[in-house]
């Protein structure tokens, strides 16, 4: 009745999880939460009649050529006529994962990864090698998906040297790079974010990011731009997915883009705040649990479990839940066939320092609770 690939559909972990989040009183570590504060607030004035009809399935001119732009400026040699407007960045993946995945092809992943992009990439059947920021050997893989900017879960953000490894690593491999680049704009301290993609010099390429940690995840948008005689087959995928990305919602942000402010630094310095307090009641509370390094932009932290409290993490997270906490279990960002370690990613956006003190002293406990009652 269905087709093959409906068997490898699984439910999202992170979706369901945030089912539970507007529970009274729950306080949620889950998803990439952006902090309902920093929403900006929006001026409908900039819509028209016009932004309310069909539109061309790359996008409106005005925004792609902001975006592009953009690009330039990071140091993508590209133009307006290859940017992509995307109905979020997990559309790119869908679109990325339709172009080059069938049954049995080889997806080189860091490890752990996006576990959203795993759901897509299991869908259309794919199949895994793993590599490191500091090893990137990618073998025979045709597609290689990484996040070299605030990796999602573990928060780690490439050097120099590591984004010039991994280009090299794709040229030599003729691996497609499909570079995801959704947290680039939540900056904290000083790093190295030249997308990896600007590096590439004979294999083919996808780059692209989001407008959904910046400004606002409901208006659902994205872009990308991708070496160009992977351009037209992309722009197909989409007319056969949405036609296009909400009018609406291009008009919006690219009125919010051409706006002369402060907000950029006003939101980064809201969530390093909020960064910093998080890590202070970690190493309060976990010091002896788990290892984690501070990260230099994004939205996570990514505990590693020590071995004496390893347990998996997705039961912890049943009764994590019972007691008024959420929170991201490590195992569902390892993909199939590769060994998980046991860990929790913790968003520090969302929750306020007051909760997060809360949450955090919970869950802690509950940890100890449970590698107790195995002794």
């Amino acid at each position: 009745m269905f087709a093959e690939r409906i068997e490898d559909l699984v439910e999202s972990p992170v979706r369901e999880i945030l089912k539970v989040i507007d529970r009274p009183g729950m306080i949620s570590f889950a998803g990439g939460l952006p902090a309902t504060e920093c929403f900006p607030e929006l001026d409908l004035s900039c819509v028209n009649s016009e932004h309310l009809q069909y539109g061309p399935s790359e996008g409106d001119t005005e925004l792609r050529e902001h975006v592009a732009s953009l690009l330039c400026e990071r140091g993508l040699e590209t133009t307006a006529d290859r940017v992509l407007i995307l109905s979020g960045s997990q559309q790119g993946i869908d679109l990325v994962a339709k172009l080059f995945v069938e049954r049995g092809t080889r997806v080189s992943v860091e490890t752990p990864t996006y576990l959203a992009a795993l759901q897509v990439f299991d869908l259309f059947g794919a199949e895994y090698s793993g590599y490191s920021a500091d090893n990137p050997v990618l073998g025979n893989a045709p597609l290689t998906y990484a996040i070299p900017t605030f990796q999602n879960p573990t928060g780690h953000c490439y050097s120099d040297a590591q984004r010039r490894a991994l280009a090299l690593a794709c040229d030599q491999a003729n691996s497609v790079l499909f570079e995801d680049d959704p947290y680039r704009d939540l900056v904290y301290d000083d790093c190295d974010r030249t997308p990896v993609c600007s590096y590439i010099r004979n294999s083919e390429w996808v780059y692209q990011s989001s407008f959904s940690k910046s400004y606002a995840p409901g208006l659902r948008l994205g872009y990308l731009t991708c070496s160009e005689a992977l351009f037209p087959h992309l722009v197909r995928l989409k007319q056969a997915a949405d036609l296009h990305s909400c009018r609406i919602s291009q008009r919006l942000i690219l009125s919010l883009l051409q706006q002369s402010s402060s907000r950029n630094q006003k939101l980064t310095d809201f969530y390093r705040y909020r960064r910093d307090h998080f890590e202070k009641a970690l190493t309060r509370l976990f010091s002896d649990i788990a290892d984690w390094q501070r990260p230099v932009g994004g939205l996570f932290f990514w505990l590693a479990l020590r071995p004496e409290f390893s347990i998996d993490t997705r039961e912890l997270l049943k009764r994590s839940i019972s007691s008024g906490v959420a929170f991201m279990p490590g195992e569902p960002f390892y993909p199939k066939g590769l060994q998980a370690v046991p860990g929790l990613r913790l968003n520090f956006s969302h929750a306020s320092p007051e909760a997060a003190d809360k949450g955090l002293q919970i869950l802690a406990s509950i940890i100890r609770a449970a590698c107790e009652s195995r002794v």
